[in-house]
């Protein structure tokens, strides 16, 4: 588990394909490596990534496919800057949110202009992720813990105040940009336990939980 609060700034120093998928090598800035060791975890921009290799001045980590399919990894290229933040201990103030490090989609920079002193943006998320974004609720953008300041349909707002553009990847986003998304990990659990007994039922996978749903399963008198 992460918190959203980008430690350090680092770069892809290498990338090797192997096998169908992908090796990387991050190096790691100022992220401070001395208690990290092999098989820790490390969230590179949002993605929960295993260490493998500690050559030194950063990590090695393997990428599956299935990451490479369905998260921003697939624009990553050599020198390109990415957030890291290593996984929260028990006595890890919690900053941000509860972040898992699994990406749930990519998201869109629709827009980008200054407001006062912090920079205000509108994020297209995919279709099937809107119902989770909430006007003041929390989402992981690229790895970091964010408010959400307005909601239009499938869009939303942030406001990014210049510490976080200063010290995240904020600066490189423009629009057309994607950016890995993941929803705050409790509208997913209550979206799952509202199904009740049937979320054993396949055909109820994906359901939108509607008004009709809540009165015919006695959540509604």
């Amino acid at each position: 588990m992460f918190t959203g609060i980008i430690e350090a700034v680092g770069k892809i120093a290498n990338m090797e394909a192997k096998g169908g998928d992908m090796r990387l090598r991050i190096q790691t800035g100022k992220l401070d490596l001395a208690d990290v060791k092999l098989g820790d975890s490390i969230a590179v921009n949002g993605v929960c990534l295993t260490v493998i290799d500690l050559p030194g001045d950063g990590f090695w980590a393997d990428v599956s496919l299935e990451t490479l399919n369905h998260t921003s990894f697939s624009q990553l290229k050599n020198g390109s800057p990415v957030n890291l933040e290593k996984a929260l201990t028990p006595t890890t103030r919690l900053g941000g949110h509860l972040v898992s490090g699994h990406v749930d989609g990519l998201g869109e920079m629709v827009s980008r202009e200054e407001d006062a002193r912090s920079i205000r943006y509108k994020v297209r998320a995919p279709d099937d992720l809107a119902k989770y974004i909430a006007h003041k609720g929390s989402i992981c953008v690229d790895g970091i813990s964010l408010t959400v300041n307005a909601v239009s349909g499938a869009i939303f707002d942030l406001n990014i105040v210049p510490h976080t553009v200063q010290e995240t990847t904020v600066a490189q986003w423009q629009p057309g940009v994607k950016v890995n998304l993941e929803v705050d990990v409790i509208a997913r659990y209550l979206e799952r336990m509202l199904l009740g007994d049937k979320a054993a039922d396949p055909k109820a996978q994906g359901k939108d939980i509607s008004l009709g749903f809540l009165a015919e399963n006695g959540y509604l008198k």
